[in-house]
This record gives structure tokens, C-alpha cells and sequence, in this order.
């Protein structure tokens, strides 16, 4: 039996560019990257050094304050280049695969009679852990404490990106091994939502509490599921999974191998053919991006959704937890006095000359423009029309703009993580940077809260 949500609070920006439902097998990347930014608060301590030769699934660094977490290579090959910037500090690996591809057998796992100690030591020694991350904080989830439930969302609302329904056929019995793997670590439940509408793999597993979401975006976002269904309070721990990341734990314990594999929708006005490819982790993008071609000559390559990705170059790498790419007109334009005059091709909340309000289901093509520069926050009240939370967004990105530790606990810090406010940030008139701010203020709160 399911139980529905329907939020109410949010806004679906429609775009023109959403990838065709067929998937294409990407271009074979010559070089695959691990960008050391994608493991947001982790001190990597290298296992294997410059030019050494790599196995897919062999560990290349472990976390200095968990030792047992490893993080392995997505290909075999050879590790040609340790990138450092400050004080010696990895931002990033880069491996020349090879042709045989050999990877690590750790031979197939038995969940049904395994405690969840030895599942948390079979992940940790693999490198699928990397995969779970925590709330509060948005980071990579301590294996030593105890969740109070795990969430997962098969439910896609954010613009142009990859939908769950769609990437998931066939992975029935991957995602069953791994829920059932997960749900051996939390005395809680499981939870799973899925779109009202959808025909999704994940409604039929078992072992969970499945949800039936529906409304505009951010509805399918882990943080506004865990707000309606069971909010965080202090001291208490909630994890969560990607659908696809689920994929590739299950597989690694039915197979034993670690499975970079990743079904990558490539999307975006700029694309002249925006599809799904079969990629893995950390490839050029180049390898599927020129593949579809592209419209212009000035676009921006998103590493992500338009919302929370980040902006990246042609030849940039796949991010760990990515699994849509986005290609957009660069805004390097201006209108003359385009905040006066009617305009019919943008989105807006607050203005009326802007006209969305009377085109519901029109599609966009919109730029990186944001149309304004960046100045004091102006108190208009357009925050909480599209945020679904029982948080004040306002209150609570200026407590953490003042470093007040106080006001950041009050005001519902631990329950939100930065994509949580990239709606608020696309409609924000005052153009500051919601995602950064509140980034910033999680890692203020984790340095001295812990």
C-alpha cells in the first residue's frame, strides 16, 4: 500500500531540449576522471601512486578519518596524472584506460544471510559506499552511526534531467539486492517514492514504504520527501541513495564486480539531438556530446541539471553522482531596457510583462543570463511561494550569512542541503547565490556541531 504527497508549493520550469527516450552506447572515453570535489568534506590518502597500473573496482584512496571507506577506479589502466592545488591537497585523478578492461572480482554476496556489519564491510572495502550520503550535511554517510530511516526517490522533477522511470527498465532485480542490502542497516524503514503517474521498476520492490508523489518541482527531491514523510531533528541521521547508484550496488553484490555504468541523458536547446548514452563514471563528455551535435557556437556545457549542475567544458569528465549533462546558449547578452518591456520568452514568478503566467505548458529556451546583477536581498516574499518546506528559506539563508549557529539550528538547517534552494535561487531578484550560501552554513554548523 502506497501513501500519496502532493505538493503544492513549487514551480516546473519547462524547457525545450528534453533527451528522446533511446539510448545510444557513448564513444569509448580515452581518459576517465575522478574529480575529488564530487566527495564533498572527504581528505583522500592515496593507496596507489602516478603511473601505476589500475584494475576497474581496485581502490585508489581512503577517506584519512574512516580508513575502511574506500574509493576505487571506475576503469582498469594506468593512473597518469595526480592534479594537486594548495598545501599538496588531490583535486583530481585522471586514468588512460585500456583495452582489456580486467576488473576486481569480489565474487557474489549472499544479503539474505549476511549481517549488516558484513554488508557495511563488503560496501566499504568496494568503493559502493561513497554512493550513501547523509542528512544533515550532505555528505558521504558515516558508517558508523545509525540512520533513522533511508530514503530514495525515483521521482524526476528537476528541468531536462534524467528520468528515473526510463533508466531504470530492467533493473528489477539490481535494485531489489541492494534495498535489500540497505534496508539491513536501519531499524527504520525504506522509503521509496515514485511519480503518481509512473510506471516505475521501484513501486514493485520489496521490503519498503513506497510514497506516490505528485506536484511541481522540487517535489521529487530527497529533501522535500524526507520533510513531508519524516523530518530530521537534531541528532538524528536519515541516508540516501540515487536510483542509479542503487543499480550499481546491487550488481556489485550479485556479480561481485564494480560496474562504473551509467545511462546518461544528454540534454539541452543547444543539443542537436538530445538522447540518452551509455557512459561511465568519470568519462569525457565529449565522447557522447559531439555524438548528438550541437546548435551553437557559444553554449555552456552543465555538468548535471540546469538547476544544481555545474558548469564544465567539452572535454570536462562526468561527475561521480552525475548522470545528466545539460547544453545551453552561453547569456553573454544584454537586453536594453528589457526589465520594462514585454517579454514572452522567460519565466517569472513576480513580473507580469514576462507572461508565463498565461502559458502554462509553453516550452523555454532559456539561456545562462541571469538578468540582473547581484545586490541586497529585497524582501518580496517569492521564496515561500516555491518552497514546499515548513522552513523559512529567507530567515534562514541570512542566519547562515551571518554565521549565527543558533538561528541556522531554529530555522531547519539540518533538514535541507543546497539543491534543496536552487529553485529559490532561479527566481531569487536579487540574484545571491542560495546554494552556496546554504553549502557554507552546513559546513559551518558540521565544524562546530559536528
Amino acid at each position: 500500500m502506497s501513501k500519496d504527497i502532493r505538493i503544492r508549493k513549487g514551480l516546473n520550469i519547462k524547457l525545450v531540449g528534453a533527451a528522446e527516450k533511446t539510448t545510444s552506447k557513448a564513444v569509448l572515453s580515452n581518459v576517465y576522471a575522478l574529480n575529488l570535489t564530487d566527495f564533498y568534506g572527504i581528505t583522500p590518502k592515496m593507496l596507489v601512486k602516478q603511473g601505476a597500473e589500475v584494475k576497474a573496482g581496485e581502490p585508489l584512496f581512503y577517506n584519512k578519518n574512516i580508513e575502511a571507506m574506500k574509493f576505487v577506479s571506475p576503469v582498469s589502466g594506468e593512473l597518469v596524472e595526480i592534479n594537486r592545488g594548495a598545501r599538496r591537497r588531490i583535486l583530481s585523478l585522471k586514468i588512460l584506460a585500456d583495452k582489456s578492461q580486467t576488473a576486481i572480482e569480489h565474487g557474489a554476496f549472499d544479503v539474505s544471510k549476511a549481517s549488516a556489519a558484513a554488508i557495511k564491510d563488503h560496501l566499504l572495502k568496494t568503493g559502493c559506499w561513497p554512493f550513501i550520503k547523509q542528512r544533515p550535511y550532505d555528505i558521504i554517510a558515516d558508517p558508523d552511526a545509525n540512520p533513522k530511516s533511508i530514503f530514495i526517490s525515483g521521482y524526476t522533477t528537476a528541468p531536462l534531467a534524467a528520468e528515473s522511470d526510463y533508466v531504470l527498465e530492467g533493473k528489477e532485480k539490481e535494485l531489489q539486492t541492494a534495498v535489500s542490502a540497505l534496508g539491513k542497516l536501519t531499524h527504520g524503514k525504506v522509503h521509496v517514492s515514485v511519480g503518481t503517474k509512473s510506471n516505475s521498476p521501484l513501486a514493485g520492490l520489496n521490503g519498503i514504504e513506497l510514497h506516490k508523489v505528485s506536484g511541481p518541482h522540487p517535489a521529487g527531491l530527497i529533501g522535500t520527501q524526507i520533510n513531508k514523510i519524516d523530518p530530521i531533528n537534531k541528532g538524528e541521521l536519515i541516508w540516501t541513495v540515487t536510483p542509479q547508484d542503487l543499480v550499481i550496488i546491487g550488481e556489485l553484490l550479485l556479480t561481485g564486480t564494480f560496474n562504473a555504468e551509467r545511462i546518461v541523458a544528454l540534454a539541452g536547446s543547444s543539443v542537436k539531438a538530445p538522447k540518452y548514452y551509455k557512459s561511465k563514471i568519470g568519462a569525457e563528455i565529449a565522447t557522447f556530446l559531439y555524438g548528438s551535435g550541437v546548435k551553437d557556437i557559444d553554449f555552456r556545457v552543465i555538468n548535471g541539471d540546469v538547476l544544481t549542475g555545474a558548469k564544465s567544458r567539452p572535454d570536462g569528465h562526468l561527475g561521480y553522482y552525475n548522470n545528466t549533462v545539460t547544453a545551453i546558449p552561453e547569456g553573454d547578452d544584454y537586453e536594453f531596457f528589457g526589465w520594462t518591456r514585454p517579454v514572452f520568452n522567460k519565466i517569472s514568478t513576480t513580473r507580469a510583462l514576462t507572461f508565463s503566467w498565461l502559458q502554462p505548458n509553453k516550452k523555454y529556451d532559456l539561456n545562462t543570463n541571469t538578468n540582473g546583477e547581484h545586490r541586497a536581498f529585497v524582501v518580496t516574499g517569492q521564496y515561500e511561494e516555491v518552497f514546499p518546506m515548513d522552513i523559512f528559506p529567507m530567515q534562514l539563508l541570512k542566519a547562515c550569512m551571518v554565521k549565527d549557529l543558533d538561528e541556522m539550528e531554529q530555522l531547519g538547517l539540518y533538514e535541507v542541503a543546497p539543491e534543496d534552494f536552487s529553485l529559490t535561487e532561479f527566481i531569487c531578484i536579487s540574484k545571491q547565490p542560495h546554494q552556496k550560501i546554504i553549502r557554507e552554513g552546513l559546513d559551518l554548523l558540521y565544524k562546530e556541531i559536528g
